[in-house]
């Protein structure tokens, strides 16, 4: 669990915040509902919702929530959002 925590930093600063704002309930809700309409697995995307809010900031939760809905990361975010669907993998799909 402690190289989870680790990550947010690490991703924070690929993302170029300085002063990075947690991701909101809203956000965290329509990840939920977005996630639930390509998997369909409450479980899993219950465990990826959760591990969002601790994983990245608010703003790196709308670049996910854009590429889940099928857009993708612009380059200066790609390093960062492959880093963050590793951990998340790891945390939620841990035999991946």
């Amino acid at each position: 669990m402690r190289k989870r925590f680790l990550v947010l930093p690490i991703l924070m600063a690929s993302a170029g915040s300085a002063v990075a704002a947690a991701p909101t309930q809203a956000q965290k809700d329509e990840f939920y509902k977005v996630c639930m309409g390509i998997a369909q697995d409450a479980t899993l995307c219950g465990c990826k919702a959760d591990a969002a809010m601790t994983l990245i900031d608010e703003r790196f939760m709308a670049v996910v929530i854009a590429s889940m809905k099928g857009g993708s990361p612009a380059a200066a975010d790609y390093d960062a959002y492959n880093t963050y669907v590793a951990k998340s993998n790891q945390v939620c799909k841990p035999n991946y």
